[in-house]
C-alpha cells in the first residue's frame, strides 16, 4: 500500500453543466486543477483503469479566516462538519483518479480540519 499526500485545499466537484466547456467558471476551473494535481502527484498525469485495492482518503481541510487564534487551535485535528461534503469530496479524487470507478469495492474517507501541516489529501491504496 502506497500513501500519497497531494498538498493544497480539497476542492469538492462541483454540479456541471454542458456550458461549463466553454464559460469556465470559476469552481469548475479550481475543480479541474485539482483534478489535474491529483493525477500528476498519483499517477503522472494519466488515468487509472483499475484499482486492486482498498482505498483511504483523508482530507484536511483549512480552518476559516474568520475564527480566532484561540477557535483554531481548539478546532485543529478535530473532524471537520462543514462544506464541501464528503460525497463531493470523494467524487472529485476517484473521478481525478479512475476512467471507471465501479472496479471500486472499498473505501474509507474521513474530513478533517487541518493540523500543524496544513490542508491537504492523503490517499492510500
Amino acid at each position: 500500500m502506497k500513501t500519497f499526500t497531494i498538498t493544497g485545499t480539497p476542492v469538492g466537484k462541483p454540479r456541471q453543466t454542458r456550458s461549463d466547456k466553454w464559460k469556465q467558471r470559476p469552481c469548475v476551473m479550481t475543480y479541474r486543477d485539482y483534478a489535474d494535481h491529483i493525477r500528476a502527484v498519483v499517477t503522472g498525469g494519466t488515468k487509472l483503469v483499475y484499482l486492486s485495492n482498498p482505498i483511504e482518503m483523508v482530507f484536511y481541510l483549512p480552518i476559516p479566516k474568520s475564527k480566532s487564534k484561540t477557535e483554531r487551535l481548539a478546532m485543529m485535528g478535530k473532524p471537520c462538519l462543514s462544506t464541501p461534503d464528503i460525497d463531493n469530496l470523494i467524487k472529485s479524487c476517484l473521478d481525478a483518479l479512475l476512467e471507471n470507478d465501479n472496479t471500486i469495492y472499498w473505501l474509507k474517507a474521513v474530513k478533517y480540519w487541518e493540523d500543524h501541516h496544513g490542508p491537504r489529501t492523503e490517499l492510500t491504496f
